[in-house]
């Protein structure tokens, strides 16, 4: 273990899309575990959409930033935080947290399980596409399902779930050619357009002529307002996430046939993954299997080394990425 940690903390509020400049890297000794706690040393960093919402008011200024992270513990003062043994916080975005036993979540030992799944398809990712399907949207097999972002964490897998659960025709939105084509010939996506060449419902109305029966949002904007006019009777939405919105704060109101929703009997509900922790040991028995005998895969952008976390970040806002963003230590 090294004797210096690093933390990033955040300088300053962005207006738009945030820069390396509103970060910077804080270096201290290696804290010290107090009785009752143990220190880990991280392995995993995931970077994730809702971080930049955070940062307009939710991460305090001038101290280290919180995450999701995999780490090892290296020193325990805690017999129910044995050393060695890897778990799952959300003090990340540091090289070396101090952790109680009510802050970690024990992972459990699925032997041929790759240890970034379970900050993807097994993690909070994971657990938010199949909350969105099961419990919200609460998926019928033959479903025909539309998912936004689809090129990203939560809709690789929410298409790779909707697969396995026995949706229909399944379509996704995304951005630029080469993640189109990901969508259709590595996850299993039927049909799929890019969201930047043309109008929403123009684009979604071509790749689904028929309708749709669920969509799952990750985006909202114009993408919402297509699929409102796109659900047949009885439809459900997800609202998962917001992302036109996080970088463009004066983006105009969505545009959607309000009467729509009231004649087709439509349903919009949005929902906040933390709500739903305790689906956790359910997503693991769903989806362990289904990974083992290589029926799914946890899709994934892996950036090496903790100094390149601030670079992952601002990358995924851009859409640099396909799947998961994980920043992997290199020491």
């Amino acid at each position: 273990m090294t004797e210096t940690a690093l933390t990033v903390q955040q300088t300053s509020r962005p207006t738009g899309f945030p820069t390396a400049a509103h970060f910077r890297f804080a270096e201290s000794p290696v804290p010290e575990p107090a009785p009752g706690t143990a220190l880990v040393e991280n392995l995993y960093w995931s970077v994730d959409p809702y971080h930049r919402e955070m940062m307009d008011g939710d991460f305090a200024l001038d101290a280290p930033l919180e995450g999701r992270a995999l780490g090892r513990i290296v020193a325990s003062r805690e017999p129910a935080l044995p050393e060695g043994e890897i778990v799952f916080h959300r003090h990340g975005w540091r090289t070396h947290s101090v952790v109680r036993p009510d802050e970690v979540r024990h992972l459990p030992h699925h032997q041929g399980v790759p240890l970034s799944a379970y900050l993807g398809v097994l993690g909070g990712t994971g657990l938010t596409a199949y909350t969105a399907l099961t419990r919200i949207a609460r998926l019928r097999e033959g479903d025909d399902v539309f998912v936004s972002a689809a090129a990203g964490g939560v809709g690789t897998a929410a298409g790779r779930f909707a697969r396995l659960l026995g949706a229909g025709r399944l379509v996704g939105s995304a951005g630029g050619p080469a993640k189109v084509a990901y969508l259709t010939e590595r996850v299993g996506y039927d049909a799929a357009f890019d969201h930047r060449a043309g109008p929403a419902a123009d684009l979604l109305a071509k790749a689904a002529p028929t309708g749709i029966d669920l969509f799952v949002d990750n985006v909202g904007g114009g993408q919402l307002g297509a699929a409102i006019s796109a659900l047949r009777p009885r439809g459900r939405v997800v609202r998962v996430g917001t992302i036109s919105q996080y970088n463009h704060p004066d983006a105009p109101p969505v545009v959607l046939d309000h009467a729509g929703v009231v004649e087709k009997s439509l349903r919009i509900e949005g929902f906040l993954v933390r709500d739903h922790l305790d689906l956790q040991e359910e997503l693991y028995a769903f989806a362990v299997p289904h990974l083992l005998a290589g029926r799914l895969e946890s899709d994934e952008t892996v950036v090496d080394g903790f100094e390149r976390i601030v670079e992952a970040f601002l990358s995924m806002l851009r859409g640099g990425n396909t799947g998961k963003t994980l920043v992997r230590a290199t020491r």
